[in-house]
């Protein structure tokens, strides 16, 4: 049973540890010297954590790849406020030894429940064909059935067992207090976009050990392959009109918004232009909301350098939180000072050496 997870670390901050996670990624790196060392990231459901082997990486590097499970012996600590793992050693695991449900993080929200908010939005429709269009689709079982487990991304946001169908519901509820403000927006046509956009992550991206990309997701992409999905979809719904047809077909082509972001076409009617950016703001609140979470653990209100967004991000909970504290008098220790220091976006790569002492865990 896996006792050790990404999570725990900042328990277990400056220990050796020994825990089994899924490889997310595999790097074989020179060091300066012209030798191997081996740059991971290793993923269970709790979340990843980076981690290097510096030693002996020849004997290991062979002996499994990506999206293998290996138990690992190794030091947590800490570089540039984040969590990452030395590694002393490790070794592939055999599917007897794995317990899938530790590895791929879930939702923490009703599954079920989440499915209900969205039949009850589809049910409010007042235009019949896109509302017997949806229906159709949740219909499916096989689409109902992956449409409720499948991440919403690989890495950028709502990456996680049921994140598609999170997003989604998120979306339609957004969607549906802006329509609110803007009365000349078609509703149903809104929520008919923001129901389709990402459906094809069902079929692009694979979830059974790791989230990485399908050789038909890798080919095509999503939009693509939601393209497809329409089509055979609206041929089940009699006399579906053509001009709701081809305005679908442009909420999927240009809901990223941007052509340097995959877009072909730039949204170019208003339910289209407001999918883009509901769209894009669930998925920054997100990504924002797991960085913070992430590193929940940290003394600073600055988080390390964000990837998907390029830049760090400041906490201003706690931002306001030390602050506060500051101004009552109360002592803040020097972890205060490292709120007011923006992290740089460049992130050295090095070791950190085992302190002496540590005791290790039988292997």
């Amino acid at each position: 049973m896996k006792e050790f997870f990404t999570s725990d670390c900042v328990q277990q901050e400056n220990k050796i540890i020994t825990s089994s996670f899924v490889v997310v990624s595999k790097q074989v790196k020179p060091k300066k010297t012209g030798e191997p060392y081996l740059a991971l990231t290793l993923g269970d459901r709790s979340g990843h954590l980076e981690a290097k082997m510096w030693d002996n990486v020849e004997e290991a590097m062979d002996v499994f790849e990506q999206d293998d499970f290996i138990k690992v012996k190794g030091l947590v600590n800490k570089y540039k406020n984040r969590f990452q793992l030395t590694i002393h050693k490790l070794r592939r695991l055999g599917e007897s030894e794995v317990d899938f449900a530790d590895y791929l993080p879930k939702t923490s929200k009703d599954i079920g429940e989440l499915w209900r908010t969205l039949a009850e939005f589809v049910a409010s429709f007042k235009e019949p064909h896109l509302k017997a269009l949806l229906e159709a689709f949740m219909a499916d079982p096989e689409i109902a059935e992956a449409y409720r487990n499948a991440p919403a991304a690989k890495t950028l946001h709502h990456a996680y067992i049921g994140g598609l169908l999170d997003h989604v519901v998120s979306l339609f509820r957004s969607c549906d207090l802006i329509c609110r403000n803007y009365p000349q927006i078609n509703r149903d046509l809104l929520l008919t976009g923001a129901f389709l956009h990402d459906i094809g992550k069902i079929h692009e991206l694979t979830y059974n050990r790791s989230f990485s990309y399908t050789t038909r997701g890798q080919l095509l992409g999503h939009m693509i392959i939601e393209l497809e999905m329409l089509h055979a979809k609206i041929a089940q719904v009699p006399g579906f009109p053509d001009d709701l047809k081809i305005l679908i077909e442009h909420m999927i082509l240009s809901h990223h918004g941007h052509y340097e972001f995959g877009s072909p076409k730039l949204p170019m009617f208003p339910e289209a232009l407001m999918l883009h950016y509901l769209d894009d703001l669930d998925s920054k609140m997100e990504a924002m909301r797991a960085q913070f979470e992430r590193e929940i653990a940290s003394d600073g209100a600055w988080t390390s350098y964000n990837p998907s967004l390029a830049r760090p991000l400041l906490n201003s909970d706690k931002f306001l939180e030390k602050n506060a504290r500051a101004a009552s008098g109360d002592k803040v220790s020097s972890p205060v000072l490292a709120a007011s220091k923006i992290p740089t976006a460049q992130e050295e790569k090095t070791a950190t050496p085992i302190p002496a002492g540590t005791r290790s865990e039988e292997f």
